[in-house]
């Protein structure tokens, strides 16, 4: 294993424990509780996912930048962006508890009850965000990992013991917020050992920090409002039982947000260090076609496995989520590219911004027309189609920084190569689908067995033989991907 895959394997293979127990919430929340009542826990979610991706600020994200160029400093960094963070959470708590009439008459009633736990766990979750980013941005990998893991862990079982002892949405909210407060005092402490009197607020340095993370904070709040708009006008149109159909349709991948967000977290401390040109690019073809390697496969998987899937663990209630998870499944293909970050690495928030301004307008006046074509798939559809045009501009803009034109923008012939590989290696899976009548998670997880079986002999064939994971003279290093 080379030393540029370790680090991102290290943390994937700590979130991987951990996610493996949170992704049990959902299922047994969803086998639990009828689909009405689901829904108002997914919309109690929807609200904090979007609310917790706005707020920060780009505070916790702006560590990435500041921590290795300005290591002696770490302790007033993170003292800047925890404050901030926990002032932004108290605030938005108060604006929930005032917006309550609102929410009740744009979404549910009975979401409005919950408020003060919403506001309670999106504080506590937005201060303690800065842990694992510091660890990560001082290489701390394996530390890292660990934290990820038994964070995970701790909130998969304060969600769901209550849940299964009360069998209330209210008593699984508090749990919730018991998890977040819990989470950040352990935050606290150990930032408080390591950094000792130097965990302390630098109003000079803030506004440095602020200056920096604004623009990316508008970017990034725009993208949280684009990525969730589609459930918010399903929730806005529809009953609590539909929105749930939806909101299992877009089904989160643990597997997809730990390979690709421990990838570009790694892309991002290694490219400020390296040094601008032909190394940056090498280094971000490289992190693109490791992403792809595993992304291609496993979105060739879940399509194919759709229905097995979404029946095996929610049961035939959730069969009409099917289509609608197809589509959602292919929207993982676009964060491949990895463009956000090498912005991100060069500053560029600014044009992150219109990034996402261009993706907004697209969703916004599209979806109700897709929406009346093709029913709830059409709100998913628009929201790859625009996710895949912003990425395309994404694109061609870091080309323009690195000094490349389309040709040499992406690992082309490596990528081609990953995708037809991941094809190809469907075929045993469809035809054990249409040929054995086991239940269908039993028929999902040998079918996955059989496609990773297949996926790594064909991938060891393409590198050995066939040489088409190679580029420039480099091999892909597929075994170090496989490990």
């Amino acid at each position: 294993m080379d030393n540029s895959s370790r680090p991102a394997l290290q943390i994937v293979a700590g979130r991987s424990v951990g996610l493996a127990a949170s992704f049990a919430i959902g299922i047994v929340l969803a086998r639990l509780f009828d689909p009405a009542v689901f829904g108002i826990y997914k919309q109690f979610f929807l609200v904090y996912a979007t609310l917790y991706g706005v707020l920060q600020l780009g505070m916790a994200e702006s560590l990435y930048y500041f921590v290795p160029k300005a290591p002696d400093r770490i302790g007033r960094l993170v003292c800047n962006a925890m404050t901030t963070l926990f002032a932004v959470g108290l605030g938005s708590t108060a604006a929930l508890y005032l917006a309550r009439p609102m929410m009740a008459g744009w979404l549910n009633a009975e979401l409005a009850g919950h408020v003060l736990p919403l506001g309670l766990f999106l504080t506590f979750m937005l201060t303690g965000t800065v842990l694992e980013i510091v660890m990560v941005s001082r290489k701390r990998h394996m530390a890292a990992a660990v934290t990820y893991a038994l964070s995970d862990i701790l909130r998969t079982t304060l969600f769901i013991a209550p849940a299964l002892l009360f069998a209330s949405l209210s008593a699984v909210f508090i749990g919730a917020a018991v998890f977040a407060g819990l989470r950040l005092a352990a935050a606290v402490i150990a930032l408080w050992r390591e950094c000792g009197r130097e965990f302390r607020f630098d109003p000079a340095l803030w506004r440095r920090q602020l200056a920096y993370a604004l623009p990316f904070a508008l970017a990034v709040g725009i993208e949280v409002v684009l990525i969730n708009y589609h459930q918010y006008v399903v929730a806005a149109r529809f009953d609590s039982a539909t929105f749930a159909i939806y909101a299992v349709g877009c089904l989160q991948i643990p597997l997809y947000d730990l390979i690709v967000t421990s990838t570009v977290n790694v892309l991002m401390v290694r490219m400020a260090d390296a040094p601008r040109g032909r190394a940056a690019l090498a280094l971000w073809h490289d992190t693109v076609c490791r992403i792809a390697f595993l992304i291609f496969p496993l979105a060739v998987l879940l399509v194919a496995g759709a229905h097995d899937l979404i029946v095996g663990l929610f049961t035939a209630t959730y069969a009409a989520s099917v289509p609608i998870f197809i589509v959602w499944v292919l929207t993982m293909l676009p964060a491949v590219m990895a463009v956000d970050a090498v912005l991100r690495v060069y500053a560029q928030t600014r044009f992150l911004l219109v990034m996402n301004l261009v993706r907004f307008v697209c969703v916004a006046a599209l979806i109700g027309g897709f929406l009346a074509a093709f029913g709830l798939t059409g709100a998913v559809l628009v929201t790859l189609i625009a996710l895949t045009v912003t990425k395309g501009l994404g694109v061609v803009r870091v080309a323009s920084l690195m000094g490349v034109g389309f040709r040499d923008a992406l690992p082309w012939r490596r990528l081609a190569g990953i995708t037809s590989i991941a094809l190809v290696a469907v075929l045993p899976v469809r035809w054990l689908q249409l040929s054995v009548a086991w239940p269908p998670i039993v028929t999902f997880a040998a079918g996955a067995a059989v496609y990773v079986a297949t996926y790594a002999g064909l991938a060891w064939t393409g590198a050995q033989v066939l040489g088409i994971f190679e580029d420039a003279g480099q091999k892909a290093h597929v075994s170090s991907a496989v490990t």
